[in-house]
């Protein structure tokens, strides 16, 4: 995820980093290397390469920016709602931590609320698709355990038990919606018509501008295909909030910060060190 400080209005032109144009400059250069094209074929061979009438374009682009703004607000959604769920993960983790006061300096408090960090982990690990989804379950399964045998054992009383049983329950539905999210992507159908549809309207539009603009249509066509390109690529990068990509969550620092809290509960003093932003980058 990208931190840093709003920049100025002349720092705007000139920064890359989190900046899509990095994605789609080749798409950019090509639809205005066919305007420049347009342009020239126009000048030197009017017969063959005649202008189109504008006025379509214009119905065109309109109705393809309510797509992509759709499909932007979609992908947006998946990405605020992957936020959400994990900011009840940090919730409820903490929540452990008042809910087990009664254990303190039991070993089974210990044993459970190192059971979350490695669930907070392995949850991390699993969106990034380096662990497996048996894993995370095992490590709140174990929790499970860990609650059910104190309360046998007399150390938790049923109502302490079952509150307990609910923190470890929304933790289970969160990490359920996080894999939701990872595994179910926008319809594939949706996503190829609008590419298919920027791709043409692009490729096309030199042709519509080049009677009335002249030779400024390939810088017309160059910054309509920013916009539409850049749009498109933003959308894919949102659509996959677990990514390694620079503007997905930084599941890292959201896993570290549990860890520390629930260390910290504990009295252990070797915490981790809170991930930073690298390059405006925090993972």
């Amino acid at each position: 995820m990208i931190i840093r400080k709003r920049p100025t209005i002349l720092g705007l032109f000139f920064i890359l980093q989190g900046s899509v144009v990095q994605i789609i400059w080749p798409q950019i250069l090509v639809v205005f290397g066919i305007g420049i094209a347009v342009v020239l074929g126009h000048d030197h061979f009017p017969d063959y390469i005649k202008g189109l009438d504008p006025s379509p374009f214009a119905l065109i682009g309109i109705a393809l920016s309510i797509f992509l703004s759709f499909r932007n607000g979609a992908c947006y959604d998946r990405w605020w709602e992957a936020r959400k769920h994990w900011g009840v993960l940090i919730q409820s983790s903490r929540d452990v931590i008042r809910q087990t006061t009664m254990l303190e300096d039991l070993p089974e408090r210990s044993a459970l609320l190192h059971s979350l960090i490695r669930f907070a982990h392995l949850v991390e690990t699993q969106l990034r698709g380096r662990s497996q989804n048996w894993q995370s379950d095992e490590a709140l399964a174990q929790a499970a355990r860990i609650v059910g045998q104190a309360e046998r054992e007399g150390k938790l009383t049923h109502v302490e038990a079952l509150v307990l049983h609910e923190s470890l329950t929304r933790l289970s539905q969160s990490l359920l919606a996080c894999e939701r999210l990872a595994n179910t992507p926008v319809p594939f159908a949706y996503s190829l018509l609008l590419h298919r549809t920027a791709y043409i309207y692009c490729v096309i539009l030199p042709f519509g501008f080049v009677d009335t603009l002249g030779a400024v249509a390939p810088l017309v066509a160059g910054l309509v295909a920013y916009a539409f390109f850049g749009l498109d690529a933003l959308a894919e990068e949102l659509e996959q909030p677990f990514s390694d990509r620079v503007n997905a969550l930084p599941l890292t620092a959201f896993a570290t910060a549990i860890e520390i809290s629930l260390k910290r509960a504990l009295g252990e003093t070797d915490l981790p060190q809170m991930p930073e932003a690298v390059d405006f980058i925090l993972r």
